[in-house]
């Protein structure tokens, strides 16, 4: 079976003002429960060559989602799915918790 990526990203929780993610439930296969990590060992993990990819479930299973990377706008690290330059973290519609 093919590895989607080093590491999935199921779930996240946001700050306050909704602009930054503070935790995202991780895991290192969609076999495995996930882990809290703080966004910025998600970003520390990614600036070093490890790969994130969003997951969600479809009837039971888990689908792959889109590959997270970080931007850097006006020198702040942002998590997204795409490569807006907009200051806001945006993994798509992942569920919060």
């Amino acid at each position: 079976m093919n590895k989607w990526a080093d590491y999935l990203i199921s779930a996240v929780r946001y700050d306050e003002e909704r602009n930054h993610i503070t935790h995202l439930k991780v895991h290192s296969n969609k076999e495995t429960d996930s882990v809290a990590y703080l966004r910025s060992t998600v970003i520390a993990l990614i600036s070093v060559g490890n790969t994130f990819n969003t997951i969600y479930r479809d009837n039971g299973q888990w689908k792959n989602g889109a590959r997270v990377q970080v931007i850097t706008v006006d020198g702040e690290d942002y998590l997204r799915t795409d490569s807006n330059n907009i200051k806001r973290d945006n993994l798509g519609e992942l569920p919060e918790f």
